[in-house]
């Protein structure tokens, strides 16, 4: 039988789930038995996995689960260094020559345990056939605009917090931003990610320039990004990236003021943005990479945490089809993975 282990999530500012209760009633419906464990912090309530029938664990117990329970969850694991037994699904972000990525694939190959990248699970065309996309963007925007606003004021961006849903979110940045509002340049607008940075921005009366392959096809450089007050990067790095925003932004002439790098993988060696090299955080969400003018940079890695209970449902109906076909682990999506991990560690 196969046996899901729902985590807890061990990183600060971290409630979403990628399974709701709906959902865990379904795999056990399929003969998939379901674990879920206590969470102080989940935004969707352990109760409604009571009442579908999954049994119940204590928080963070995941490293005594049975050897053969696939541990499931979103973010990273504790840094800790201890080898990695079981197969787990998480995004691992350990593909792309992150340095931490490097040291999670050794403890995979310490354990013998499988990573089964969120990232990796793609379908026959290669496209990922779930994704945090859309509330990414949808967030990613909003701190941007958070950090105009607070540039306008002759500040730095604060703290943020999450939201019980996206109407209390516009309602703040509605009455954050005064005219003139700026302009932004979203590139990847085609996409999950570009949708929502877009679709935020017009919410909120911000004009959009959307640009997507067609308009960065030329490789560079792009004037236009500099000509627009925020600027949202919504294209994940990979090999053959042009460079967006290049180190010499930060003295050049420029309208620019805010960098939403939505996508934000700044360790990576193909990020289009290279005016910064590390990610920012919810206590503190603004970067300030030059003073006069200023230019600040946004990058938050876990952004629809935001709006947890909206990415987690949004998300989780996304993968429940994936989930359902775990008794498959070596075909379709799930084999896909597979592979993709044995080739990376093999490098290890």
């Amino acid at each position: 039988m196969i046996h899901l282990w729902v985590r807890a999530e061990q990183r600060p500012n971290e409630e979403r789930v990628a399974l709701t209760p709906e959902g865990a009633a379904e795999l056990l419906r399929a003969g998939i038995k379901v674990t879920v464990e206590e969470s102080s912090v989940r935004a969707i309530p352990i109760d409604g996995y009571v009442a579908a029938g999954c049994e119940i664990a204590p928080e963070n117990s995941w490293p005594d689960a049975p050897a053969e329970a696939i541990i499931f969850g979103i973010k990273e694991l504790p840094e800790d260094g201890t080898p990695l037994p079981h197969r787990h699904i998480l995004f691992g972000h350990a593909y792309k020559g992150q340095p931490a990525g490097r040291i999670l694939l050794q403890r995979f190959k310490a354990g013998g345990g499988t990573l089964y990248d969120l990232e990796s699970l793609v379908d026959e065309t290669g496209r990922r056939v779930a994704a945090f996309g859309y509330w990414a963007g949808y967030a990613g925007a909003a701190v941007a605009l958070k950090c105009w606003a607070a540039q306008s004021r002759g500040a730095i961006c604060g703290p943020v917090s999450t939201y019980p849903g996206k109407e209390a979110l516009l309602a703040e940045l509605r009455a954050a931003l005064s005219a003139p509002l700026p302009r932004a340049l979203v590139i990847g607008a085609l996409g999950r990610v570009g949708s929502g940075a877009s679709d935020l921005c017009e919410a909120v009366g911000v004009e959009v320039t959307r640009w997507d392959m067609a308009e960065t096809a030329s490789g560079g450089p792009f004037p236009e990004v500099l000509a627009h007050e925020i600027f949202l990067n919504c294209i994940l790095a990979r090999p053959g990236c042009p460079v967006f925003v290049p180190a010499s932004a930060k003295t050049d002439p420029r309208a620019l003021r805010v960098i939403g790098d939505i996508a934000c993988d700044p360790t990576s060696d193909f990020s289009p943005i290279k005016v910064y090299d590390h990610v920012t955080d919810w206590q503190e969400p603004a970067l300030r990479v030059h003073d006069a003018p200023p230019l600040d940079v946004t990058a938050i890695d876990n952004l629809p945490s935001l709006l947890p209970v909206e990415s987690s449902e949004d998300y989780a109906a996304q993968l429940l089809p994936s989930l359902l076909a775990l008794d498959a682990l070596d075909q379709g999506v799930w084999g896909r993975a597979k592979a993709e991990f044995d080739r990376h560690i093999a490098a290890v």
